[in-house]
């Protein structure tokens, strides 16, 4: 297979599916410079032509298998593109979420300038994201990850304030350098396997390539820098500062393909990195289960901490991010016996998509009506608003992973992952290396508290929005009388769609969990048939159930305590705790990249300078030393002055000659040297003016052509 896709041919359908996208995108904007709603109409055409050509693509795939397609020779690496169950899942996935996110954004964006700016970044966007899932050479996800990266900078400084400029700044530099980390691993890993002689890197052989290595090599470091790289786009700790800012600014429907789609992105690459480089390596497993662990509960503590319900919901998603990375994290650790970790990764991956388009949206409906995200300004909203409570409710109980809904199935099969670990480490079948079998139980209880905090902070957020009143009666009476008048019917119809899907899924998940995971295991190198799972059995709901209660208690005594006050009349605020000071972008990132590197570049700079300036100053006066000349010349040259004192001699000599026998003697004036000089000046100026004229340049040219033919005429005559 790996020889096919090294030649050129295949199907271009998977192609299509790239630069429909793209095309679209150029098609939609030139409509819109004349005709603003034929260009909405023909923006959803476009997504929803990409939606059906892979809905195809996933039942030809299940029909006939893999897929794939190859161009050698472009962009000098080739592009190649192949479809397996992996990328059909995120292919539909991908494109339903911009289905969706574009119809919503008819209604959202009516009131926005630059929306034919917004439908060519978000087209644009889309057919990267579709070229990073579809790559099947590392090369060629670069080339699509790099430009996913640079078209959805626009979504993030779409509204041009100074919040969005700087939170834009922020994840260009982060796509930047994470960018050219990333580079610098593929070259490392280029050189290490070999790959100028022996092809390009195509995904699906490199572990084959590795195992056959007698050493590492540059694996390492190119595993470290490529997780740079991918670990930035994810939102993945320390890389995650832009995470908490782009969100809350970009507009709704961008946020939730920001979230619940570019993120993934970064887990893509991630899996890469985890399951074909350092295939079953325990010491990698650790490394990115430590990274997820860390990610996983700061993610969650910052979004209980947040008042605003769009940063909430971006501090969820770096929360959410860490769960799916202790599960590729466990995948390292168990080795062969890793179906509950590569499932639960997959479904995870799926489940976190859905949850953010659903939730997104609905804060979008929210700041639609209110162009407010602070708590306190939109409590009370969802009162009397079912339809809006049903649609939230259901991405609520999906990301808290209560039973019935699809977040309890990938959150049990991650639980239950953690717990086989554990269990290998306390019978000693599986040898510590850095978590011993107590250390395991630990980071079980991390989890369920981490699964805790997630209870807490949606909590939080439902029951300012849905249950509690506002303080002010004035603006709760407006938000009663908005009833029936919030939210277009096509919104409404899409996402009921979207939160039918996960109380659905959840409900039967041996018909479509199960089905989505046996499809794509394969892309996480784990082939087999895996065990059943008893997903309702009382030990996987005791997971469940122990993380709720602690939820509940997280919210009742810290939530409604601790990060809550009460104003001069008596009603409750919610209140931001955490101290602005504490921003790691500020206190680490900027001050090491505008202060701190700057300054020491600064000092090494001066340093070398110093030290060239005193080698030359050395050399000066010891090897190349000067020699003073007896005197300076104030005009003329050597020659003139030579020619001078020569020409004054003579005439000197001629009138003692013709003074002979005479009493008077003649003067030696030395005139000839200043003539000469002044001759010589004046000569320069000339031959100056002319050879910088253009009649001279083309004076020149006419004798080399001449001189050119006349030796033509000679040669051939």
């Amino acid at each position: 297979m790996n020889e096919m896709m090294t030649a050129a041919g295949g199907n271009p359908v998977l192609s299509l599916g790239v630069l429909l996208p793209f095309l679209g995108g150029l098609v939609v904007y030139g409509i819109g410079r004349k005709h603003k709603k034929a260009r909405d109409y023909a923006a959803n055409l476009v997504v929803l032509a990409e939606f059906l050509l892979f809905l195809g693509l996933f039942f030809c795939y299940k029909k006939t298998g893999r897929q794939w397609f190859g161009l050698p020779d472009v962009c000098g690496f080739g592009i190649y593109f192949t479809l397996d169950g992996f990328r059909a899942i995120y292919g539909v996935t991908a494109s339903f979420m911009w289905l969706v996110t574009t119809v919503f954004s008819r209604e959202y964006l009516s009131r926005y300038k630059n929306r034919n700016r917004y439908y060519l970044f978000t087209l644009f966007t889309l057919g990267a994201t579709i070229g990073v899932f579809l790559s099947a050479e590392l090369m060629t996800t670069f080339l699509f990850f790099e430009i996913m990266s640079f078209t959805s900078y626009v979504w993030v400084v779409h509204d041009e304030t100074k919040e969005a400029l700087r939170a834009g700044a922020t994840y260009l530099a982060i796509a930047v350098i994470g960018g050219l980390v990333m580079l610098m691993g593929l070259f490392c890993l280029y050189t290490s396997l070999n790959a100028g002689v022996s092809g390009p890197l195509l995904i699906d052989g490199l572990l084959m390539r590795v195992l056959s290595r007698s050493s590492i090599g540059l694996l390492w470091p190119a595993g470290f820098c490529l997780l740079f790289g991918f670990g930035a786009k994810a939102g993945a700790f320390p890389l995650h500062i832009w995470l908490p800012k782009a969100h809350p600014v970009a507009p709704a429907p961008a946020s939730a393909l920001l979230s619940g789609m570019l993120t993934k992105a970064g887990i893509f690459g991630i899996i890469i990195v985890s399951c074909q480089i350092f295939w079953h390596n325990r010491v990698w497993g650790t490394l990115i289960l430590t990274i997820g662990v860390i990610t996983m509960v700061l993610g969650a503590v910052l979004a209980l901490f947040s008042v605003n319900i769009k940063r909430t919901l971006a501090c969820s998603s770096m929360s959410q991010i860490g769960f799916i990375l202790v599960g590729i994290g466990m995948c390292g650790l168990l080795g062969e016996e890793n179906f509950s970790a590569v499932r639960g990764s997959l479904l995870h991956m799926v489940n976190h998509s859905l949850f953010k388009l659903v939730l997104f949206l609905a804060a979008g409906v929210i700041y639609m009506n209110l162009h407010r995200l602070d708590l306190n300004e939109i409590q009370g909203f969802g009162r009397n608003k079912p339809l809006l409570h049903l649609i939230f409710l259901s991405g609520a109980l999906g990301i808290s992973g209560v039973p019935l809904w699809s977040g309890y199935i990938s959150k049990t099969l991650l639980h239950e992952s953690i717990v086989e670990y554990g269990k290998l480490l306390e019978t000693g079948v599986a040898a510590p290396l850095l978590f011993n079998a107590g250390q395991m139980t630990a980071i079980e209880w991390i989890f369920l508290i981490s699964g805790g905090l997630t209870v807490a902070y949606i909590t939080k957020l439902y029951i300012c929005v849905f249950v509690e009143t506002n303080a002010d009666p004035e603006k709760q009476k407006a938000y009663d009388a908005l009833k029936g008048k919030y939210m277009s019917r096509m919104n409404a119809c899409i996402l009921v769609c979207c939160g039918g899907i996960l109380t659905i899924s959840g409900m039967i998940p041996g018909r479509f969990m199960d089905t989505l995971a046996d499809l794509g295991q394969g892309f996480f190198a784990c082939e087999g048939t895996a065990p059943s799972v008893t997903y309702f059995s009382l030990g996987n709901l005791q997971g469940a159930l122990i993380s709720l209660t602690i939820g509940g208690a997280i919210y009742l005594f810290v939530v409604r305590n601790f990060l809550m006050g009460r104003c001069e009349d008596g009603s409750k605020i919610y209140l931001n705790r955490l101290s602005e000071k504490l921003d790691l972008e500020n206190i680490c990132y900027r001050a090491l990249l505008l202060n701190i590197l700057p300054f020491i570049f600064g000092v090494i700079c001066r340093i070398g300078d110093s030290l060239i300036d005193a080698a030359v100053v050395f050399l000066r006066k010891t090897i190349y030393r000067e020699s003073a000349l007896p005197y300076e010349l104030t005009e003329g040259t050597q020659i003139t002055h030579l020619a001078g004192q020569i020409l004054d001699h003579l005439i000197y000599g001629w009138k003692r000659l013709r003074a002979f026998g005479k009493e008077k003697k003649p003067s030696c004036n030395r005139k000839m040297e200043h003539r000469l000089a002044a001759i010589h000046s004046a000569v320069s100026e000339y031959n100056t003016a002319v050879s910088r004229s253009m009649s001279f340049g083309l004076f020149l040219f006419c004798v080399g052509f001449l001189m050119t033919v006349l030796y033509l005429l000679y040669y051939y005559f």
